[in-house]
């Protein structure tokens, strides 16, 4: 018989407060990433779409749309942290984009847990509180997110039909 290892996120239990999570690789971004993304969710922001006008505005050039930004830098945790392990995302607070990202930007991520507590009306799951920080190649924080989500425990999701 040949053992199979399914890749999965981290249960539960096995999170720890307090630790940094680095989510590797990096993702580099490009424009045909913000005008796909841009267009493919209806929004029609300049910012992110004409680079004439864009080179006028303070930043001089088109900024990665945030909500690919907060997008990929969630997606970047799920291989390490939520992927098979998660029942629901419950919330994303204190959103930030304190540093633009811009086209050929490379997007690195780290979250840190930092709060968990067993669910008292769903026996086997907990609430995780996470905070992800996405920061350029230089280092510079680009976004910011606090995400809570239902996670399982181990021993409950292994109990699942």
């Amino acid at each position: 018989m040949t053992r199979v290892v399914e890749q999965r996120g981290l249960y539960f239990d096995e999170l720890e407060e307090g630790v940094i999570y680095a989510h590797k690789p990096g993702r580099t971004v490009t424009e045909t990433d913000n005008v796909l993304f841009t267009t493919l969710t209806m929004n029609t922001q300049a910012l992110h779409l004409d680079a004439a006008w864009s080179s006028g505005q303070p930043f001089g050039q088109r900024l990665m749309n945030s909500m690919f930004t907060l997008s990929t830098m969630v997606g970047q945790s799920v291989t390490q942290l939520t992927q098979g392990t998660i029942i629901a995302q419950l919330g994303l607070t204190d959103v930030t984009f304190p540093h633009p990202l811009y086209h050929g930007d490379t997007l690195y991520t780290e979250t840190v847990i930092t709060g968990k507590r067993l669910s008292s009306s769903r026996p086997g799951q907990g609430v995780v509180t996470m905070q992800h920080t996405g920061r350029n190649q230089d280092g510079a924080v680009v976004a910011l997110a606090t995400r809570t989500c239902l996670m399982w425990t181990k021993e409950a999701h292994a109990a699942q039909p």
